[in-house]
């Protein structure tokens, strides 16, 4: 039997710690053809949705898939957006949350013919997300590089928070 990804497991944890903490949650996804959103609203082949309980009926969470209703422009639609798809979770409020790596292949299910006969080791690697460093500027010395004695400067306060995706 294979391992279960963690993906679906940490999508439901920041969803919880958004709820816990009065934030609203926010899930960006791959608009491909496997989720079905409204594609009124899908921008550079990604959709947003706040999937709060006040902006969503009947959220279920599984391993494989996100499955609710919710209403764009007055309309009630049901959403579904495979788990692979998820781009990233976060809070509207401060932008705190989880970024994912997808794959911008298409869903397995729409895998086309001359791809679907690959040889197995020419596959791409699983969807599972992957965790990385990312480096910081604190204490280093703008103008050569190198590593300074002074603390770095506190964060500017004020603005609208926003999510930035490090590749």
């Amino acid at each position: 039997m294979s391992e279960t990804s963690t993906k679906p497991y940490l999508l439901r944890a920041i969803y919880e710690w958004c709820t816990d903490n009065g934030y609203t949650p926010y899930l960006a996804a791959m608009a491909d053809g496997s989720a079905r959103v409204p594609k009124e609203f899908v921008k550079n082949g990604e959709i947003v949705l706040n999937i709060s309980f006040g902006a969503t009926s009947g959220l279920k969470m599984d391993n494989d898939v996100i499955h609710f209703n919710a209403r764009f422009g007055g309309i009630s639609r049901e959403i579904s957006v495979p788990i692979e798809n998820v781009v990233a979770i976060y809070a509207r409020e401060n932008g705190q949350g989880m970024a994912f790596e997808v794959s911008r292949l298409p869903a397995r299910d729409h895998v086309p013919v001359a791809e679907a006969s690959l040889a197995e080791d020419a596959r791409p690697e699983s969807h599972a997300p992957a965790l990385s460093s990312v480096p910081t500027h604190a204490g280093v010395d703008e103008k050569n590089g190198a590593p300074s004695d002074e603390p770095p400067e506190p964060p500017k306060k004020g603005g609208k928070p926003f999510l930035t995706r490090v590749k």
